[in-house]
């Protein structure tokens, strides 16, 4: 399945990796770099708010911001397992990665990944039960389920995670060692292998319809019967009110699910090493930036608790 393929000879007995970093000590590339680091900054501030917001105003004390909760706290993980790194590597001019230090990017990348996904579809379960069975949202809902989708969130991505990092791990890999990427990310360490990989990318693709499109199946059922049940609302406020929740939740899986099926689902070789960089950079950065200002800004409870803790904060100054 790849073309370079080198004899058993050329393996590396190093444990180094070498990185391909993003970016370049040019112009165009120290304006990314600060766009990077400004992006990086801006996310860890607003997941931060955002779950500090729901765990102190008891008006937010519901499932569904007990679930957006755990999404800020992946969102906060995704970019800390790279960015600090390839931040660190390029002021020092290095771009050097133990064997030991690429494993646990991957693990964490793949647990945080997965578990997001399928967080995700519970969230869109939610948003159903909330909008089309609200006399049964206490039961359906209460406290013991919620725990238990966040357990089963964690599990399934610690699972997935431990199983494809230890088979991936165990390949031999050449001597160049070079990953075509800014982080040690499956798709792009499999390249380097020496062995034959092409029956494992076969079961990883196997594997990818059932660990994204499962949850994404569950998320479009859930989002057609909320869809049915408030087209046949009869009042406008309520109607607006779902879609505007329902809405938010869906830009959301947008742009979680589109970059990563683009990346597990379509075959290596319908995309280059720079493309799969821009991806990479699109999940592990951008999506979780964005995500609590499109769940803050479009959400008027979460916006009214801001409000409130910035009334508490600037009373307290004054004192």
């Amino acid at each position: 399945m790849h073309s370079g393929r080198m004899g058993a000879s050329n393996v590396s007995t190093t444990s180094d990796f070498t990185l391909v970093g993003l970016f370049s000590h040019t112009g165009p590339h120290l304006i990314l770099f600060f766009l990077v680091a400004t992006m990086f900054t801006t996310g860890l501030l607003g997941n931060t708010i955002l779950i500090f917001l729901i765990a102190t105003d008891s008006r937010l004390h519901i499932p569904m911001y007990f679930l957006l909760s755990q999404l800020s706290l992946l969102d906060i993980g995704f970019p800390l397992v790279t960015i600090p790194k390839m931040v660190a590597d390029f002021l020092q001019e290095r771009n050097a990665i133990t064997f030991g230090g690429c494993a646990t990017q991957m693990f964490f990348l793949m647990l945080m990944g997965v578990s997001e996904g399928v967080l995700l579809s519970f969230m869109s379960y939610d948003r159903y039960v909330a909008v089309c069975h609200p006399l049964h949202y206490q039961v359906l809902m209460r406290g013991q389920v919620c725990l238990v989708m966040v357990g089963a969130s964690w599990f399934s991505g610690e699972l997935v995670a431990s199983t494809l990092t230890s088979i991936t791990l165990r390949f031999p890999y050449c001597a160049s060692h070079t990953v075509d990427h800014f982080f040690c990310e499956l798709p792009a360490l499999l390249k380097l292998s020496c062995a034959d990989t092409s029956a494992y990318e076969l079961a990883l693709s196997i594997s990818g319809v059932l660990i994204l499109l499962l949850p994404l199946s569950l998320v479009f059922t859930s989002y057609g019967h909320v869809l049915g049940a408030v087209l046949r609302m009869h009042s406008a406020e309520a109607r607006h009110k779902a879609f505007t929740t329902c809405s938010s939740h869906m830009a959301v899986v947008g742009l979680f699910y589109g970059a990563a099926v683009f990346m597990y689902m379509v075959p290596g070789s319908y995309h280059s090493p720079q493309q799969d960089n821009m991806v990479s950079l699109f999940y592990s950065l951008i999506t979780p930036t964005l995500n609590p200002l499109i769940y803050s800004l479009r959400n008027r409870e979460v916006r009214m608790a801001f409000v409130k803790a910035m009334g508490r904060a600037d009373f307290r100054v004054k004192q």
